[in-house]
């Protein structure tokens, strides 16, 4: 009996001493303002063929694609027009609490994540309305038909709750025909729906992930204290879901089925560099891309100055790790 003790303490003790171990560092490559954003507040990115392109949380009637020939990036804007929202279930309380938010800051459907298939179309979701809108190479704007399992499974397993704290990324296959949805927090979730005939549904279960509670903050961070878990935005790269963990500073790679966490890389040593703070108190990364050769990073600043004096939305470009995304820890 006291041999199993141990033992379970032994094992016990292994995997925390395991879990604590810190996330590599990411290299950064390079930093570019964005000029032309009307309402700023990036908050999304995609990688659409060689293009890449972005939204914003204050704009619902445009979109911008990304002149990235220079250091500074100049946002060029593409006019989308967006039909009625349809119902996705929220409550009433809820969805009338958006409508009186965007009275005062602009943009009632509140766009967090931006992604794209490979036939060109891009798909935004709509946090305010828990919705998702498709735009076609064409132009064409349109809601796909989401089933209400989505929105009642996400809220019976404790996401959804909380105003301001609903989808706030997403990710689509290259097909187009499986959609990822990341539930920000509190609590915070994975999801998946597929396109059938008619209907994007739940192919069994919607939910994949399901997560409360708190985590600390990176030591780079001043005076660092435990925060709400959080995801920001997700890519799908190869086959593998990663998320923007916002919070944490990191990029974690998980299992695009079960959503269980392969391998995290750090970018708090970068994100943090003196010049680089933001005077609030919580991450500000909100856009992520992984490609074959590196991440992109986005920051939505809402307007704040950063110790060097910067208010422009910022991209980051980072090194892929050493080894590569499919690397083991």
């Amino acid at each position: 009996m006291r041999f199993g003790f141990a033992l379970a303490c032994a094992l016990l003790l292994v995997s925390v001493t395991a879990s604590a171990e810190p996330a590599p560092e990411l290299r950064l490559l390079s930093e570019h303002a964005v000029d032309g954003m009307r309402g700023g507040n990036l908050s999304g990115l995609a990688e659409c063929g060689m293009e890449l392109w972005t939204v914003s949380d204050r704009e619902d009637d445009q979109i911008y694609r990304l002149d990235m020939t220079a250091n500074i990036w100049q946002a060029e804007t593409v006019r989308i027009d967006v039909p009625p929202v349809p119902d996705s279930g929220l409550p009433w309380g809820l969805s009338s609490r958006t409508w009186a938010a965007s009275l005062v800051r602009g943009g009632d459907l509140d766009f967090e994540g931006i992604t794209c298939d490979s036939a060109g179309n891009r798909y935004i979701v709509s946090e305010a309305h828990a919705a998702v809108l498709q735009v076609t190479p064409q132009g064409t704007a349109s809601w796909l038909k989401i089933s209400p399992l989505l929105v009642r499974e996400a809220r019976a397993s404790g996401m959804l709750l909380k105003f301001n704290a609903l989808f706030e990324g997403l990710a689509i296959n290259p097909a187009g025909d499986t959609l990822w949805l990341a539930a920000e927090r509190e609590s915070r979730g994975l999801l998946l729906i597929k396109r059938k005939q008619t209907v994007w549904d739940c192919d069994g279960r919607c939910v994949l992930l399901s997560e409360a509670g708190k985590e600390m903050q990176p030591a780079q961070f001043p005076n660092a204290k435990a925060v709400s878990r959080d995801f920001a935005d997700l890519s799908l790269f190869n086959g593998k879901l990663f998320t923007l963990e916002r919070n944490a500073f990191e990029i974690c790679r998980r299992d695009a089925v079960t959503a269980k966490v392969e391998r995290c890389w750090s970018f708090a040593d970068e994100a943090l560099q003196p010049n680089r703070r933001y005077p609030q108190a919580y991450g500000l990364a909100e856009a992520l891309v992984v490609d074959a050769d590196g991440a992109w990073i986005g920051i939505d600043n809402n307007f704040g100055a950063r110790a060097d004096g910067e208010v422009r939305p910022i991209v980051w470009r980072f090194a892929a790790p050493e080894g590569g995304w499919s690397a083991k820890p």
